[in-house]
C-alpha cells in the first residue's frame, strides 16, 4: 500500500447515520471534490477523506491535514483550500490565518 505525504480531512457533519452538524450545510462536502482535483493537479501526494462530526460546528468547516496535525477552521471556498494548499506545496507549514488555534 502507497502511504500518501499527506491526508487531509474534511468534516461531513455526520452524527451517527445522519448529517446534522454545520459543516456540511456550510458546503463542505464540495471542497472534498476540489481538493481532489486540485491535489491532482498540483501534483501533491494526498488522500482525501471525510469525518464524522468534529464538534467544532461554530468554527466549520473544519479541515485538518496530517501528519502535521494542523486544524483549520472556517474552510468556506476555494480561496481558503487554495491557502491550505498553498502551504503543502511550500513545505507542509501552516496556513495561519485559518488555524485553529
Amino acid at each position: 500500500m502507497h502511504k500518501p505525504d499527506y491526508h487531509l480531512f474534511v468534516c461531513a457533519s455526520f452524527r451517527g447515520t445522519e448529517a446534522r452538524g454545520k459543516c456540511i450545510k456550510k458546503d463542505s462536502m464540495q471542497l472534498v471534490s476540489y481538493l481532489e482535483e486540485e491535489l491532482a493537479d498540483r501534483g501533491i501526494d494526498a488522500m482525501v477523506s471525510t469525518t464524522g462530526c468534529l464538534k467544532l460546528c461554530e468554527e466549520g468547516p473544519i479541515v485538518i491535514v496530517y501528519p502535521q496535525g494542523h486544524w483549520y477552521k472556517g474552510i468556506a471556498g476555494e480561496e481558503a483550500m487554495d491557502a491550505i494548499l498553498d502551504s503543502l506545496e511550500n513545505g507542509g507549514g501552516p496556513a495561519k490565518q485559518y488555524l485553529l488555534a
